[in-house]
């Protein structure tokens, strides 16, 4: 191991860097640790510490996960191979990291990957991929035969060339995407970080970070890998991160870095003490951590580590530079480990156009069967059955594939530059048309349905209630009240304004909100003891406020707006800024802090003016209601702000004596210091503290919602699609988002299934629901997946009869398994929209993933399908361009297949006239030129084709439920268009041989002619709006074949097409394969329109 002496000046907290050192020689040592004065110039004493360090890393050195003791890299590597067991995943275990050192272990690769290929894989992929598809396989098969002589019935090229192009569109396409993928991915695999060496601080670019390194992550940066805190640059040894790409909650999350690390003079002393750090196995559960933080100096520590010393993956600081020590990178990381890989899609349609496709091969078998049956038995038998095979295989035309994979690309781009939903991409080029027929939409809450921006609304005194637009009364209650009280001195009088001013001052002081500006003024005051110094009036710079809740920010930030503002904070002390300048000070005594079990939050504070000492208490309605004093207010004016969308707190407070809080302290110490059930005991003491306190307020604080959520949500109600919220916050907060944003109707009733742990409790609750089953559902996450271990057909068949599903406290591997169950149970399309890093999962698991470009970060944005910026989107996304490009996808499949059978028709009718021959009608060049000069145009631009305007599919969601139940992919549309194309092919072919049997040497051109006519008079038939771009189509076709006739003249006698018998005939034929269809489409429009027509006219 190499010996490093450090030398470096980085992020100082205070006091003096360390000097520098030089190397030394090893020798011998005794066992002693000495202690190392920071202040020594000694090299000799620093070399005994270095010597020993060294020693006790080398002991441990080999101890790791994947590396027998003594054994090199490269013979574990060796070992491997021989025992074939390379292939297989590396096993987790737990690790022991020694900080700013080599780690003989590979661990993961730090890098963001959301690639589907590399260099190596991408051809079997794409061709493996290519191939499951049937229609693929088939031509596969089909071109194959034609290098054999004996079967061969066409040139080669005719089968290889459309192959080839088809397979070389679609790598094209697969690699264009996966391209941009990379890109995306070397975005944030490239961002710099700073890393801490022992020859200072360099740079280092995020998939460089390895396991072991230590790293400084500034604020508002995103955590590259899975971190331990070491120190940070706040002095409290405190930092906060934002969690929502991880978990999807909106709180800031408090985070303290390793006590004996924070205390050192510099960071870069952390690389003298020898640090190494225990860490167990990588884990799922991001909630918990067990670890150990080892140092050598000043003598040999250990310090327990849980998950309040730790920084996920794609957390975000939010305050202060944090000094992290990884120790977990790439696939390891919490965040990784949630998050599934990105899957393939096929889309619906597609799944359909491959089963009707499997349909044509077997009336592909079944009419070769018939024919060589007819031809009657042979030796041969076998050959003229795969010849047959060979010439209706343009019943199954493989340009259906090019056509459909360009027509996707261009949905793609209408999506991409409408000006109506900006800056939308589509990362996914192979569905758009699924946004034309999904059912069901699962939406995470934070960041997508809201801004995660809290605005506080209201307060309730009981006898008064204060609005936004009432909210200046409270300010001029509260000065009158400041400037009587300083009057009056000791002397209270309960006026509404005294009223008002203790409940703003509660809400001033409860609460763990820091300010991220403390006033300077105030702290130098304080120090002198001058705390009741008048500050200047004219300040009016708009503090900074750091919190674990936006609903304390929230609440802070409005007691500011009515002039009591918060200037200074530490563990110790709180100072307040009142509406005439003076500062009060409080010294915070206890904080009894928020849980999720316990719903409220309490502080005990002591006024150091007048020695008062107060208990306040906030917290959710159902347990504020048994610990405040009787009340006949309190429930109704809590369901009323429910109502409204407003997340309520109750505000508490008790005076205590110096004996009372004396002996509190006393017990609740106690309790703080059993070994045994700690946590319940100290519950035990709060509760005898809680009783009876007065009722100051109820507040309302607003959870702003993003732009048009209600109308969107609304849109996508009426248009039949159902949408669950899917969430990682709390019960309470994701009811109150669910009414505000209308997800639930304020006429529907709400359901809150109970928690249940057992199959019992399941079983009940369960039956309880199917008595509700037209109430929207609000169920907990753990409850969820105990219905789904037990009853999972029953759940989710209920759930999926509910007008809206809420699920609250979901992980995110939970929301990937909800859209998997909706999916098998329903069969139907699903779509899920998030923003976060935690939304992943959901994303990629939905038939279409939309991701929003958070605050945050991009992460769901990059894993996504199609990108947006904000959720009211959607609508257009789906009802416009989701339900065109179905449309569309419909319409041009179904023509193109048309197009085959109508030429596959003849062939059979022209086989079967002249003896079951296995011939074909129609040489290579007339039947690449058939599918694509002569009739492609204007078959591909039928992807212009639309049957209403924006407005009106916009105005009526209605039109979706349409797309919703495949009414116009179906088996029915596919035989009606079979019935037109067996009807004209045997028109063209009987009526041709009929009109034409004097001339009947000149059958190919004949035919073919009114063939190429009848393709392009269908287009117009099933056009429903012309483009100019159609029209140019059309005629550039028609010039293409009247190229043909001049320029292939082995197919065509240009002297007999020019004849005025041809002619007649000619009009005669075309009138009898398309006018009974001009006739049926009149009919139709004129006495049964679609719903469509009829708004289209309205409109």
């Amino acid at each position: 191991m190499v010996e490093v002496v450090i030398a470096l000046e980085p992020y100082e907290r205070g006091g003096s860097v360390l000097g520098n050192g030089t190397d030394s020689n090893t020798r011998n040592r005794s066992s002693a640790t000495p202690l190392l004065d920071k202040d020594s110039d000694s090299d000799d004493s620093f070399d005994e510490v270095i010597y020993q360090i060294q020693a006790r890393n080398k002991k441990y050195q080999h101890k790791n996960q994947y590396s027998k003791p003594g054994m090199s890299c490269t013979q574990s590597c060796g070992q491997c191979l021989g025992s074939m067991n390379c292939c297989k995943p590396p096993e987790l275990l737990e690790r022991k990291v020694f900080l700013g050192q080599p780690t003989p272990t590979k661990f993961a690769k730090n890098e963001v990957r959301n690639t589907k290929y590399n260099l190596l894989t991408f051809i079997p992929k794409v061709l493996w991929e290519q191939f499951k598809v049937f229609i693929n396989l088939y031509f596969l098969v089909v071109a194959i035969t034609q290098l054999i002589p004996s079967l061969r019935v066409t040139y080669v090229y005719t089968s290889w060339l459309p192959l080839g192009f088809v397979i070389f569109i679609t790598m094209c396409r697969e690699a264009f995407d996966d391209i941009k993928r990379r890109l995306r991915d070397n975005e944030v695999n490239s961002a710099v970080y700073k890393k801490l060496t022992p020859g200072g601080v360099v740079k280092i670019s995020s998939d460089k970070i390895k396991v072991g390194d230590l790293i400084y992550i500034e604020k508002d940066e995103r955590v590259p890998a899975d971190v331990i805190l070491l120190s940070t640059t706040e002095r409290a040894g405190s930092c906060f991160i934002r969690t929502d790409q991880l978990d999807g909650e909106t709180d800031w999350k408090l985070r303290l870095a390793v006590g004996t690390t924070q205390k050192l003079p510099s960071d870069a002393d952390v690389l003298r003490c020898g640090p190494s750090i225990y860490a167990e196995k990588p884990q799922k559960d991001i909630h918990n951590f067990i670890g150990n933080f080892y140092s050598a100096l000043p003598v040999d520590t250990e310090e327990p580590l849980n998950i309040e010393n730790t920084m996920w993956a794609n957390t975000v600081v939010a305050n202060g530079t944090a000094l992290g020590a990884v120790i977990y990178t790439g696939r390891e990381t919490r965040s990784s480990m949630n998050t599934s890989d990105a899957p393939s899609k096929i889309g619906h349609t597609d799944a359909e156009i491959n089963n009707l496709t499997k349909l044509l091969f077997l009336l592909t078998v079944a009419l070769s069967t018939a024919l060589v049956l007819l031809k009657g038995a042979t030796k041969e038998w076998y050959k003229y059955f795969i010849r047959f095979i060979v010439l209706f295989s343009y019943i199954i035309p493989i340009n259906l594939r090019v056509n459909l994979d360009l027509s996707k690309i261009w949905y793609s781009i209408c999506i991409h530059k409408d000006d109506q939903i900006p800056d939308t991409v589509v990362r996914n080029t192979t569905i758009p048309e699924e946004l034309g027929r999904i059912s069901y939409l699962l939406s995470d809450k934070t960041g997508t349905l809201t801004q995660n921006e809290m605005v506080f609304k209201k307060l309730h005194l009981g006898t008064v209630s204060f609005g936004t637009e009432s909210f200046p009364e409270v300010k001029e209650h509260l000065t009158n009240e400041y400037d009587n009280g300083a009057k009056q001195g000791t002397k209270v009088r309960k006026t509404l304004a005294y009223r008002v001013k203790e409940s703003v001052r509660a809400l001033a002081v409860c609460h763990n909100v820091t300010p991220s500006g403390t006033d300077e003024s105030a702290e130098e005051e304080g120090k002198e003891g001058e705390i009741n110094q008048t500050f200047d009036h004219s300040v009016t710079e708009k503090m900074q406020y750091q919190a674990a809740s936006p609903d304390e920010v929230a609440l802070v930030e409005w007691t500011e707006e009515v002039n009591l503002t918060l200037v200074y904070r530490d563990r110790q002390i709180m100072r307040l800024r009142t509406p005439n300048g003076e500062i009060e000070e409080f010294e915070i005594l206890l904080i009894f802090p928020f849980t999720s079990e316990s719903k409220r939050m309490g502080i005990i504070v002591k006024d150091t003016a007048t020695g008062e000492i107060t208990f306040v208490m906030k917290g959710a309605d159902v347990v504020m209601a048994n610990i405040v004093q009787y009340n006949d207010w309190l429930e109704e004016e809590c369901d009323n702000m429910a109502r409204e969308g407003l997340r309520t707190l109750v505000v508490a407070k008790k005076m205590l004596s110096q004996e009372q809080y004396d002996d509190f302290e006393r017990r609740y110490t106690e309790a703080k210091l059993s070994i045994n059930d700690r946590a319940r005991q100290m519950r035990q003491v709060q509760l005898t503290m809680e009783g009876d306190m007065q009722l100051l307020c109820v507040t309302g604080v607003e959870d702003k919602l993003q732009p048009d959520v209600r109308t969107s949500l609304e849109l996508l109600a009426n248009a039949g699609i159902k949408v669950w919220m899917l969430t990682g916050d709390k019960l309470e907060t994701a009811t109150n988002i669910a009414i505000s944003s209308r997800l639930v109707s304020r006429m529907t009733p709400i359901y809150q299934f109970k928690p249940v742990k057992t199959r019992t409790e399941a079983h009940n609750e369960l039956n309880n629901f199917r008595k509700h089953n037209e109430n929207a559902l609000i169920i907990l996450g753990d409850s969820l997946m105990t219905c789904l271990e037990h009853y999972e057909q029953e759940f989710v068949e209920l759930a999926m009869m509910s007008p809206a599903v809420v699920v609250c406290r979901c992980s995110p591997t939970q929301k990937a398994n909800i859209v998997y169950l909706i999916k098998k149970h329903s069969n139907k399309p699903v779509a899920a929209i998030g923003d976060g890093g935690n939304d992943v999962s959901m994303i990629q698991a939905a038939d279409a993933g939309i991701g929003i470009v958070g605050k945050e970060g991009k992460q769901a944005s990059l894993a996504a399908d199609f990108s947006i910026t904000q959720f009211s989107y959607v609508g257009r996304l789906l009802l416009w361009h989701g339900r065109n490009s179905y449309n569309r996808c419909a319409s041009l499949s179904q023509f193109i297949i048309h197009r085959g059978l109508i030429i596959s028709v003849m062939q059979a009718i022209f086989s079967a006239v002249f003896f079951f021959v296995s011939i074909s009608l129609y040489q290579g060049v007339l039947l690449i030129g058939y599918s694509s000069f002569f009739t492609m145009g204007p078959v591909f631009l039928l992807v212009l084709d639309v049957d209403v305007e924006a407005k009106i599919a916009m105005m009526y969601p209605e039109l979706y439920k349409e797309m919703q139940k495949g009414r116009v992919l179906s088996y029915k549309t596919f035989f009606m268009w079979i019935l037109v194309s067996v009807y004209q092919g045997a028109a063209i072919m009987y009526l041709g041989i009929l009109l034409f049997k004097e001339d009947f040497i000149h059958v190919i051109a004949i035919t073919f002619t009114v063939l190429i006519v009848t393709e392009l008079l269908m287009v117009v038939v099933t056009v429903r709006t012309w483009h100019w771009l159609m029209a140019v189509a059309q005629i550039f076709s028609l010039g293409c074949y009247f190229l043909a006739l001049v320029f292939l003249p082995e197919y065509f006698d240009p002297e007999f097409l020019t004849s005025t018998n041809f002619l007649l005939k000619f009009v005669a034929l075309t009138a009898a394969s398309c006018l009974p269809l001009f006739i049926m489409k009149y009919l139709r429009t004129r006495f049964a329109p679609p719903i469509y027509a009829k708004l289209q006219q309205s409109g």
